[in-house]
């Protein structure tokens, strides 16, 4: 655990306030990358960039990361960049909600840890507690046994099915709703208080004005993502050998550490040109092989809650493909900046594939690159964070 600021600690705005972010995994995915541009947004209150003219002075704070200690860590777990990052951060024992825990065995080991989180919780005096996901939602009701008065929430997943009566009535102990998408806003269906959607953001590429790489004959697609299987690589590997292999396919992932998954490889040698797929597996960042692609393509099955990866496209000036469900709707403007089709429906997407050509896909990615610049950059998304903290933490009081 990194070093903590003293409780009670003062400043010229007044006291420090302490907020605990509870996370539910310990990698460098979507969520995971989220949370350090929340913790960012927060630790800028009370800073010379958060304060806008003539408003009063306020408080800072001191935020702590909380990750659980009952997963293996990634090839690039989120606790190094805490570290790199100065974020203070502990691995605690943590009832995070998953599917294995919701079986006997698994209720009386989260019986056992929600003690654990309290006892922690109790003795370290936070006055508000950040949810960074929905499997972390048993920290509210923990919170609000201890008097805390202020715990928000921060939607990024689909709910749905008796899980999301589960995560409702957890949610009712939470005073600020966060949800990442129009989509997750409407599935999650809160009320009193009624959620506040914040688009999620990914920060600058190295080169701020980035371009789209001169093109060969041919075009050349990325995927980027788990290999659950729901994530829609089948579909994609199957529209890939019916359109021909148009191009050059790179599949960034691997297989997740729980859950239904995929065995890429075989998908590959059963139904496309092995010679026209690049399996790379697990990287750190994905984003010189966007930079590297005429397109990325998202092809979940499923509804995404947001595709954080899209943004990964656009923000490198690279448009997408992505299935017609989720978050991608409410960020693909069909035909400007990439493509949409129906989500596991193959031979719509062979059409795509079959179709588009580099020029196509180059004239979407310019486009792309102005969608990022509009809504999606780290400087509105950490301005709205802070500013909805800030308030809840002023509702509260000192």
């Amino acid at each position: 655990m990194s070093p903590t600021t003293p409780v009670g600690t003062t400043t010229g705005a007044g006291r420090t306030r302490r907020v605990l972010v509870v996370h539910s995994s310990d990698e460098m995915y979507g969520a995971d990358r989220i949370l350090l541009q929340v913790v960012a947004g927060m630790r800028e209150i009370g800073t010379e960039a958060s304060a806008g003219p003539g408003s009063s002075p306020v408080a800072p704070v001191e935020v702590v990361v909380w990750v659980p200690d009952d997963i293996t860590h990634g090839p690039t777990p989120l606790c190094r960049e805490l570290e790199r990052e100065g974020i203070a951060f502990a691995h605690m024992s943590l009832p995070i909600i998953r599917r294995a825990n919701l079986k006997p065995k698994g209720l009386v080991a989260m019986a056992r840890r929600s003690r654990s989180m309290r006892a922690a919780m109790k003795r370290e005096r936070f006055d508000l507690v950040y949810c960074m996901t929905s499997a972390c939602l048993l920290a509210a009701p923990i919170a609000r046994s201890l008097r805390i008065r202020a715990v928000a929430l921060h939607v990024q997943e689909m709910w749905a099915g008796k899980e999301a009566s589960l995560l409702r009535a957890l949610a009712r102990f939470t005073t600020l709703r966060i949800t990442i998408s129009p989509a997750v806003d409407r599935a999650a269906a809160l009320r009193s208080p009624a959620s506040v959607v914040v688009d999620n953001c990914v920060p600058h590429p190295a080169d701020a004005d980035a371009a789209v790489a001169e093109g060969g004959p041919r075009p050349r697609y990325v995927v980027a993502s788990r290999w659950n299987a729901w994530k829609g690589h089948r579909t994609l590997i199957e529209a890939w050998g019916r359109a021909g292999c148009p191009g050059l396919l790179t599949v960034l992932g691997g297989p997740p550490p729980s859950g239904a998954k995929v065995d890429v490889p075989a998908l590959v040698a059963a139904l496309a040109d092995p010679s026209s797929v690049e399996i790379v597996g697990e990287v750190p960042d994905v984003a010189s092989h966007v930079a590297a692609a005429d397109a990325l393509v998202l092809p979940s099955d499923d509804p995404e809650p947001f595709g954080l990866v899209l943004l990964e496209a656009f923000r490198q000036g690279r448009p997408v493909i992505a299935s017609r469900a989720g978050g991608p709707v409410d960020i693909v403007a069909d035909g400007r900046d990439g493509w949409l089709f129906t989500p596991g429906d193959p031979d719509a997407l062979a059409e795509l594939l079959r179709r588009l050509t580099v020029d196509d896909l180059a004239a979407a990615g310019r486009v792309a690159r102005e969608t990022y610049l509009a809504r999606y950059t780290p400087e509105v998304f950490r301005g709205r964070i802070g500013s909805l903290i800030a308030a809840e933490l002023s509702r509260v009081g000192s």
